[in-house]
């Protein structure tokens, strides 16, 4: 027969597993915002009803591996927004002589590179298999219709007024880049700010025609390699140079990272906008914005 000290273990027991419970379970404070009849909730500010029912998978019979591709590319097109946003801004700056918080929008772009970049390795896992059965319902739509990216390499430079055809469908889209294609680049700005600060840049880079795609000139490469030469007489724009090469260097990353995951997951064949695919991808690892920056490596 059980005795008094066992029904004192057992009462003990029950209360330390009392205790253990209460600690697992952490109370509501008092303070916390419970009623959004008459406030603004989380929700509410950053549109996730819209947000989150704007995937809209059409594979029939619905395929898993739809919504990965699908959020893959929203989400691009996200971090896209932000970094026109903050390019566009840093332009600006540049413009008004503001070079300390123009860098500082240069290192924000940065940092949503290096998250486009790593962004690839979530659609790698998507299989050429798996990918055969979303790729028809794709239709015709590519990432090569991406307004926003075209967007981001007008203002670095890398100008092609064919592109701006690609969009007649979409006239806002149509719009903002033939506005981009007759604006300087974030280069372009850069340059005419050397020059108000008593740089020599060739009056001919300050008043080329911006449609075109920025060329390389020898001449700037000279005053490139005086800045290189005494970096502490010349801080702030040998930053800037430095600054514009990360972000080169980060774009061109990205631009591998693509190539290799259209590579793993459809090979050779064209894609579905029409371009050539892979090799069309290769060719644009050859494009540059800054050619004065990487010249200059050579003279240091």
């Amino acid at each position: 027969m059980d005795g008094p000290g066992t029904n004192a273990g057992v009462a003990a027991e029950a209360a330390a597993h009392a205790a253990d419970d209460a600690r697992a379970i952490r109370p509501i404070e008092e303070g916390v915002q419970r009623d959004f009849s008459q406030s603004m909730s989380y929700g509410a500010y950053l549109g996730l009803d819209q947000l989150l029912a704007a995937q809209h998978p059409r594979s029939e019979p619905p395929q898993h591996d739809e919504l990965l591709f699908i959020i893959q590319h929203q989400t691009s097109e996200l971090w896209l927004k932000l970094m026109l946003h903050e390019l566009r801004s840093a332009r600006a700056l540049l413009a008004t002589d503001e070079l300390a918080p123009a860098l500082k929008r240069l290192a924000r772009v940065k940092h949503i590179q290096h998250t486009l970049t790593g962004q690839w390795s979530v659609l790698a896992t998507l299989t050429p298999s798996e990918y055969a059965e979303i790729r028809p319902f794709l239709a015709t739509s590519s990432g090569f219709q991406s307004w926003q990216y075209r967007a981001v390499e007008f203002l670095l430079g890398n100008k092609n007024a064919d592109m701006v055809t690609v969009f007649e469908h979409d006239p806002a889209a149509r719009s903002l880049l033939a506005d981009l294609l007759v604006e300087p680049s974030l280069y372009d700005e850069f340059l005419r700010y050397l020059d108000r600060h008593g740089y020599a840049v060739p009056a001919d880079l300050l008043d080329r025609d911006f449609t075109q795609p920025y060329r390389l000139d020898e001449r700037l490469v000279d005053t490139f390699a005086a800045v290189y030469a005494s970096p502490s007489e010349h801080w702030g724009v040998y930053e800037t140079c430095e600054e514009l090469v990360d972000l080169e260097d980060n774009f061109q990353q990205w631009r591998f990272r693509h190539l290799q995951v259209v590579t793993r997951t459809i090979g050779m064949k064209p894609g579905t906008g029409g371009s050539s695919g892979v090799s069309f991808l290769r060719r644009a690892l050859d494009l540059t914005f800054f050619p004065e920056l990487y010249a200059v490596r050579a003279r240091v």
